[in-house]
């Protein structure tokens, strides 16, 4: 597995790098040798903030959490992301109806209760293009979380959001090997 760590407004000691690259190591046998983990440590006012992004057999997991210590905060963000793992795999497991030991993922993490969606709600929506000032503007006209619309510039589907620390963000279609 390919670890990088990365400081953003701050210079990851030694001590912290050694111990992501521990415990992603223990992760390591579960993925294929192509997988890849990018860590990101910021510092921001008061609160150090780890970001943990794991890419590995063409599926995407990542995680966020703030604590006041940097090790407090990859070990809160280490144990999430094994949670959404253990839901990835409970539920590739009922999807499937088959056995998950052929998936090349945690075989030996104890089972999560999985919740079943319940879709109350349809939508339809006209998509219509415009650029990311003007979804922006709908989004927050429309007290939304986030805004589905058509990129005038690029002539795609784009997504636009309001993130947790303040700011926008905007996904665009790409491909993998653009992480």
């Amino acid at each position: 597995m390919n670890i990088t760590i990365v400081g953003r407004k701050c210079t990851p000691r030694d001590s912290f790098k050694q111990r992501v690259e521990k415990k992603l190591a223990k992760l390591e046998k579960f993925f294929s040798d192509e997988a890849s983990a990018k860590v990101t440590a910021t510092v921001e006012k008061d609160e150090m903030i780890v970001e943990i992004t794991l890419v590995g057999n063409g599926i995407i997991f990542r995680c966020e959490q703030s604590a006041p210590a940097l090790d407090e905060a990859f070990d809160l963000c280490f144990d999430a992301l094994v949670r959404r793992i253990r839901r990835y795999r409970t539920k590739v497991e009922k999807k499937t109806k088959r056995s998950f030991e052929e998936l090349p993922f945690i075989e030996d993490i104890e089972e999560a209760e999985e919740k079943e969606f319940d879709v109350v709600r349809t939508k339809s929506v006209f998509l219509k293009p415009e650029n990311v000032e003007e979804a922006i503007l709908q989004m927050n006209m429309l007290g939304h979380a986030f805004y589905w619309f058509i990129n005038s510039e690029t002539d795609e589907m784009n997504i636009v959001y309001r993130r947790k620390g303040g700011g926008y963000g905007l996904m665009e279609p790409g491909s993998e090997e653009e992480e």
